[in-house]
Order: C-alpha cells, then structure tokens, then sequence
C-alpha cells in the first residue's frame, strides 16, 4: 500500500522488515521495531497531554534515535513536527517556539540549560520530553515525561486522528543568514512525493547504508532520513564532521553505500581528512546538494572517489528539498550543470514579467511540482511573493543548454552591481577554486562610493600551503575579464557558516566592512 502520510514508511517497514537495522550511532544499532516502538510511545504521551490535530511541537536533539522517533511521534499523534537547528541560543529558540505557538518540546541532554533560560518566555508550551526534568517549573513537570520514562510507556491504547495527506507534516526554518528565520510549511504530501522522487533516481534499496552526517533539522538532512527509512536502509550517523577521518573510519567499518553532503563537507574530506588511508568496496553513490559546488571540487571529487556514482544536486527547503540531480555520466560533459528535473517536477526559466527566455539566456527558476511546499508560517505576504501562478519562484538565476541541462548564475540577492556591471559571484568563486592551493573561497560585493559594490573575495587555502595573494591575483586576472577580478582579496583561516554548511555572506560583508573602518 502505498504511504499516504510520511510516518506511515516507518510502520510499513517496521512490519515487513521489523528486525532490521534503522539507525547506527556511536556502535548502538536501533532497528525497525525498536524504532517504530518509541514513536508511538511518544505519541500516545503527547496525545494523553489533550493536544488537538495540526499541533507543532519542535524537535531539539543531536541524538538520531530521540530525534527521528520524535519526529515521527508527533506526526502520528496529528501534529507537526519542527525540527529545530542544535546550534541556538535562548534568544533563537524562543523566537521559534514562539513564532510557529508550539504545544511541546523534545529536547536531549545537551540543551536542558538552553530551554530553562527561555521558559518565561515561552507561554504556549503544554509539555516536554527531556531528559531530566529538574530544575523546570512544576507545572511544566507535570505534563512533561524524561526520555528514560517514555521509553516504557504504555502506548495500547493509541489511534493516531485522521489526517488528510494534505495535512501539515513538517514546518522547516530557513537558515536565516538574512533577516528573520522563515517557517516552511511542508504537507504530508510534499514530502512522499519528493521522498519518491529522490529514491527513483538514486535507486535507493533496503540493501543501502548511508552516512549520514548533515544535520536532521536541515532540509537536505530530513530527506536523507526519509528516504532512507522509505526503503528500509540504514542510516549511519555521526554528525560531527570536527573529526573527519573518525566519519571515515566509520564509513570503512560499516561498509556504507550512501554518502551525501555540502561542498564544505567535502572539501573538509579532500584536505582535512587522511582519505587515501581508507577503503569503501561497497560506496556507490555520493551526492552534494545545499550550495554550488565548483566545477573544480567536483573533478577533485571524482579523481578521490574513483568508480563511484556522484550526483550533484539543487534545490530548496521551500521545494520539500530536491529540484534538479545532473545524472552521474554527465558529471565532466555537462561540469558545472545542476542538470535535469527530477521526476515529478517541471523547471522553467522566466523573466520578471513571467515569459520563457531563450535557450542560453538568463531567467528565474520556476519550479512546479507535488512537492512544493504550502507556504510560509504565518507570512501571507512573503508566500505571495514566492508562489505564484507560474509556479514556485526560487529567485536563483539560470541559463539552460540545448539539451535542457540548467546552470546556475547565481541567486538574485547575490548579483554584486558594480560600476556598470551586474556579477555573479559564483563564476569568479568557480575560477579561483581552480587554483590548486585553494580550498574554499566566498566573493560577496561591499559598499563603495565609487563602484557601487566593490568585489571581495575570501580565500580558505589547502592546509600547509604558503601560497601568497600575489599568486591568486594573478591566476583571477589571468582567468576573469578585468571588471571580474576582485578588488580586494582575503586569505583566512575559515568561512562563517550555519549548521547546515552554507558560507554566511553576510557575516564577510560585515567583516569587509570592519576592515575598511579600521583603515
């Protein structure tokens, strides 16, 4: 039977595969059963606290198997499950619970200290799932329940309501690196039909292991889980990419299949890992979503990972997750491409009035498709400027080859105007990640009275390298038109990023910025 709500692949497998491994963390495996067990159990607790369908409650835990049955737990006891980034502070966290009026909280061990300093704050809480529960006030207490505890709850008695598939199932935060956080309101729905989407192309089986190391709370990360507990597999976990070759002992261990991350997550692996000490017989596909990846890392990706299938990937959080994949042959022939929709999904590129532009030419994303979301949280006005009778605006600029493959230029928030021209700042990051000493690099545009937005470019190089500016300021006015060539260049250490692996433009605007007040 095919799922008609996103907790129902979990009871699908449960009962068809129930010993089977579900999650492996820290040599602890959790099957099917054990898996399915604990949701429900969370269910029927949050069900006794007198919650009423279409409840959110927000998920706050770095533990994969107090996450995931959470996750499902609140759905299946009619709610919406709000999965919440693990690096906040009291001051984020309330603006969440607040923002989306949660009923409820999961929180592990890590962030007890966290939600005591935001409870006065936060008056629409019903109950908590924590793994103590001292310290809280007692009326908080005694609808509230310690992991440990929930564990054995008596879970009989539960009957999950009636929710339509076109019920809410998941509200994702966007990453805010400008402005408030916007919740992303996902349908059961949206997230079938792009869990199917993403298993038909990667041909995802029971047989698979993945490593899984981004995030759950991330939008890539939560359709990693999906489809993965869709079919059966298993997710390895360890998401603490501080410790690569620690990643890739596990990798070697567990004998994974499966590895999916953000560029970042693999240029920490092609320079800051020992890679070439280890050995994955079984690895057969890598995929890479959540920002642009260089045409040059990807080559360097495919020379590490030799036989392996690499899919580079687009999308949104506004899109349940996945756009476009660039099938695996077409990795050096169409380098650089986002590729092809993937099944399910129709992409056009319009301009600002809405008309198709010309094959080679510069137009809007538009994206239509089942597994468009339904909307912001509570922001009418920011839904309309994106969902639009054409579809689904995603503001990034693309041209599309005459074989129907998309490139992307870059986001329309990003076009650095300077002088006379309009930049994107992902062909000159492409450039300079061509030089071999160059590991990561970030070009954003800076205020200036003369230009308009003068170019910065922020370079990460490889470690041990003694490579000096002097030799990227040449291989950029050798490789980019004179009006490309940054004007002002950085070497640093790191790039400001969010949890999920995106560099926080913003953040090197603002230390651009600092740097010229301190001339």
């Amino acid at each position: 039977m095919e799922p008609r709500l996103t907790y129902h692949m979990l009871q699908r497998v449960a009962k068809n595969h129930p010993d089977k491994t579900a999650i492996l963390y820290k040599g602890t495996g959790t099957s099917y059963r054990e898996l399915l067990d604990r949701a429900e159990k969370t269910a029927a607790f949050i069900s006794s606290c007198g919650t009423l369908p279409g409840f959110r409650a927000g998920i706050l835990s770095d533990d994969p198997v107090e996450y995931i049955s959470s996750y499902f737990g609140i759905q299946m006891a009619g709610g919406v499950s709000v999965g919440l980034n693990t690096q906040t502070t009291p001051r984020s966290l309330s603006y969440h619970i607040n923002d989306c009026q949660m009923d409820g909280l999961a929180v592990g061990k890590r962030f007890l200290r966290i939600l005591k300093e935001t409870f006065q704050d936060v008056p629409t809480l019903k109950f908590m799932v924590a793994n103590s529960l001292e310290g809280f006030p007692s009326e908080k207490v005694n609808n509230s329940i310690t992991f440990k505890d929930l564990w054995e709850y008596d879970s009989s008695a539960l009957e999950p309501p009636f929710r339509s598939s076109c019920d809410l199932a998941q509200i994702i935060y966007t990453s805010g690196t400008t402005g408030k956080p916007k919740g992303v309101m996902l349908r059961h729905s949206n997230l079938l039909a792009n869990t199917k989407s993403i298993v038909k192309y990667l041909g995802i089986t029971g047989d698979d292991r993945v490593m899984a190391v981004l995030p759950f709370f991330y939008s890539y990360g939560n359709s990693i889980m999906l489809t993965h507990i869709c079919q059966g597999a298993t997710l390895v976990v360890n998401q603490n990419m501080v410790y690569p070759n620690v990643i890739l002992k596990e990798m070697e261990d567990n004998e994974v299949t499966g590895f999916s991350g953000v560029p970042s997550t693999f240029a920490i692996l092609l320079h800051r890992s020992n890679l070439h000490e280890f050995s994955f017989p079984k690895l057969r596909y890598i995929t890479q979503a959540g920002a642009p990846m260089s045409p040059a890392l990807a080559i360097r990706l495919k020379e590490a990972f030799p036989g392996v299938n690499i899919y580079i990937m687009y999308g949104q959080t506004e899109a349940s997750a996945r756009l476009s994949y660039l099938p695996p042959p077409d990795l050096l022939k169409k380098a650089g491409s986002i590729g092809i929709p993937i099944p399910g999904v129709e992409l056009s590129l319009l301009d600002e009035s809405g008309e198709k532009v010309p094959v080679g030419q510069t137009g809007e994303i538009v994206a239509r498709g089942e597994n468009i979301m339904a909307g912001y949280w509570n922001s009418p006005e920011e839904t309309a400027k994106v969902l639009r009778p054409e579809g689904l605006r995603t503001g990034d600029l693309a041209w599309q080859d005459d074989d129907g493959y998309f490139y992307i230029v870059s986001r329309k928030s990003d076009m650095i105007k300077s002088g006379s021209h309009r930049i994107a700042p992902k062909e000159i990051e492409d450039v300079v990640m061509e030089h071999s000493e160059v590991s990561e690099a970030a070009v954003v545009g800076v205020e200036d009275d003369i230009l308009g937005e003068a170019i910065w470019l922020f370079v990460v190089l490889k470690p041990g390298s003694n490579c000096k500016l002097q030799e990227i300021k040449k291989h950029c006015r050798r490789l980019l038109p004179a009006f490309k060539v940054p004007h002002k260049m950085v070497i640093t250490e790191a790039l400001p990023k969010t949890a999920t692996g995106k560099i926080k433009k913003n953040d090197l605007k603002k230390q651009a910025s600092e740097r010229i007040s301190n001339r």
